[in-house]
């Protein structure tokens, strides 16, 4: 917050905001008097400080609205205690009339050049007096509502900001969540069909390879039987979490498909490169050594894997591309599961 702000936060409020409060800086009682009774008649709040030492305190504490500082003062200089106003932030916006004894050009002008809102010879007449600690102190005041709306403002557009961020995270956490499957925290068949539609349309510009692994577990339906719906979940979530773990490149997409049925897209990938990532996936899942005691092909969770590859082009669908993994996926199985199957290449 910079000075001006902290200026109006201290010093405006409500009771403070309309009424003219003036801080009489002098060592001289008679004047102070004198400058008392000319104001006593006004709508104007009167204070007098003797030492310059407390006259920031007693600005801050009665919220004043102009200075009146006599230009000599006893140890120290007036022209100082200028100073020393408009380096502090409490005192650095308020007007400052400084009272002087002579009417000299060259003290008018260090005193000006020294932060001085106004100058007056000391007894002023009554009527320049009250004329000039108005203009001065309405002008201060208006700063101040103009500051502190500024600053009002300021806060509004923040928190209008920090509720868009905040709008935006959440906007940005539900459609990550939407993409993804409740169950295995992986891509879930929205996202699936989603994604391989741009890679497809991609892959067709660029005229280059696209390739997609279907993935099943082995006897999935006995295992759920026998080992009931948490067993059967708990190991969708371990064989979902060790394929994505086996994808090196980001561009690669593990999906839940449906049921115990998985997916994989891998852009850029040909034949030769998915056989070897479809064989470490197979792999990767006997490694985890999920029992399985009611399996056919094995004492422990095993897949069936299909892999196919095609060139996307103008006329084609990337259901082909489904279609021949599937019908790879389902050789696998026919061929006795536990296995990898390569769809015949598609040029």
């Amino acid at each position: 917050m910079n000075a001006m702000a902290a200026s109006t936060e201290t010093l405006l409020n409500e009771e403070q905001a309309s009424r003219i409060v003036v801080l009489l800086v002098d060592d001289q009682a008679m004047v102070a008097e004198g400058i008392r009774r000319m104001l006593v008649d006004e709508e104007m709040e009167f204070h007098y400080c003797s030492d310059p030492k407390a006259a920031i305190q007693t600005a801050q504490d009665i919220g004043a609205t102009t200075i009146l500082q006599d230009l000599v003062m006893p140890n120290v200089d007036g022209l100082t205690l200028v100073r020393f106003y408009r380096n502090h932030p409490v005192t650095r916006n308020i007007p400052v009339i400084v009272l002087s004894s002579k009417d000299d050009p060259k003290i008018k002008s260090d005193a000006f050049n020294n932060g001085a809102t106004d100058y007056l010879v000391k007894l002023p007449d009554k009527v320049e007096l009250v004329a000039r600690i108005q203009a001065h102190s309405r002008s201060f005041m208006a700063q101040l509502e103009r500051d502190a709306a500024f600053v009002e403002l300021h806060n509004m557009q923040k928190q209008l900001e920090e509720a868009n961020t905040q709008l935006q995270q959440r906007n940005a956490e539900l459609d990550r969540l939407s993409t993804m499957d409740g169950l295995t925290g992986i891509a879930n068949r929205r996202h699936f069909d989603e994604v391989l539609a741009r890679e497809w349309y991609r892959a067709g510009r660029g005229k280059i390879k696209l390739s997609l692994i279907m993935i099943d577990i082995d006897f999935f339906k006995l295992y759920n039987d026998n080992y009931g719906h948490q067993g059967g979940d708990d190991c969708l979530k371990q064989v979902s979490a060790a394929l994505q773990k086996a994808m090196c490149r980001s561009g690669d997409l593990v999906a839940r498909y449906g049921g115990e049925e998985f997916a994989v897209i891998l852009p850029n990938t040909p034949e030769e490169g998915v056989m070897g990532i479809a064989e470490k996936l197979c792999a990767r899942i006997r490694e985890l050594k999920i029992k399985h005691e009611f399996s056919k092909v094995s004492d422990i969770v095993t897949i069936s894997v299909g892999v196919a590859t095609m060139v996307a082009a103008p006329g084609r669908a990337a259901e082909l591309l489904i279609a021949a993994a599937d019908h790879a996926l389902y050789e696998a199985k026919e061929e006795g599961r536990n296995q990898v199957c390569q769809a015949a290449a598609h040029s």
